[in-house]
């Protein structure tokens, strides 16, 4: 009777440590699942964008046989990086800065843009036998980057119309996770607007008294800052107007903010992931 009790006691002790190194094993499977690196790798590679690898060269663009020594004369220099959507992002916005030369604001490829450019070049040179075609030089430029938000300057020198334009500069902000154009006003506190609008103005008002005369009385009282380019880098972000963009013959003027005023204007997210 012993004996038999003695095998019994055996046997349901086995089982138990049978049990428990089975829940063991699967406990330490399921840990090492956590901590493997495929995992680790994963969320990285969530949080994590990819290297830009950033390459400077021309932009493959298809320009029209010319026979004549008049000939238009197009030159853009780009970037090409490991981001496929970010490549497309910098030709699209290339195609706006050509646009913006001949008075256009149209959704178009690169191509389409110079397309149009040159159609806008060859009605010059057919009103009369000397008008000379139009010429412009881009180039581009990664001015900076701050996780996924990448700052772009684009600068043109034209020759249109026997009016020449030199270092002509645009800025575009791409955000690389929501794979958008980024704008100001997107990023601004709503309470913070008029706080950010009072820094404008009276930016504004310090360079409209530097002016001339006639483009004093041509300039509006107030500026509209919504729709313009801007910029940021390590100390905050800043507003650029491009000549003659306010009122004809006005100065280039550029509004910066410290680091202080950016961070009290931009949303906390924002503001965290960009300084």
């Amino acid at each position: 009777m012993n004996g038999k009790i003695v095998a019994a006691s055996m046997i349901a002790i086995g089982l138990i440590l049978s049990a428990c190194d089975a829940s063991k094993k699967e406990s330490t499977e399921e840990s090492a699942q956590e901590k493997s690196p495929a995992a680790i790798f994963k969320t990285e590679q969530a949080e994590v964008l990819p290297y830009l690898n950033i390459q400077e060269q021309e932009a493959k663009i298809a320009l029209p046989f010319c026979e004549t020594k008049n000939c238009i004369d197009l030159s853009i220099q780009t970037v090409h990086t490991a981001d496929a959507w970010l490549n497309d992002w910098i030709a699209k916005s290339q195609a706006k800065v050509i646009q913006d030369q001949i008075g256009l604001k149209q959704n178009m490829t690169l191509q389409q843009a110079i397309n149009a450019y040159v159609k806008k070049s060859d009605a010059w040179q057919a009103e009369f036998s000397k008008n000379k075609a139009y010429e412009l030089s881009m180039y581009t430029r990664i001015a900076y980057q701050r996780n996924q938000y990448v700052l772009m300057q684009l600068g043109v020198d034209t020759k249109q119309e026997g009016v020449n334009v030199k270092e002509r500069y645009y800025f575009f902000v791409a955000d690389r996770k929501k794979q958008q154009t980024v704008a100001l006003l997107d990023l601004i506190q709503p309470k913070q607007q008029a706080y950010m609008n009072n820094i404008v103005q009276q930016a504004y008002q310090k360079w409209l008294k530097a002016q001339s005369t006639e483009v004093k009385q041509h300039a509006p009282q107030k500026l509209y800052w919504g729709q313009a380019d801007w910029f940021f880098d390590q100390e905050g972000i800043g507003l650029h107007y491009r000549t003659h963009e306010i009122a004809k013959d006005g100065a280039q003027l550029d509004i910066y903010f410290n680091k202080q005023q950016t961070q009290q204007i931009l949303k906390v997210d924002a503001y965290q992931n960009m300084f």
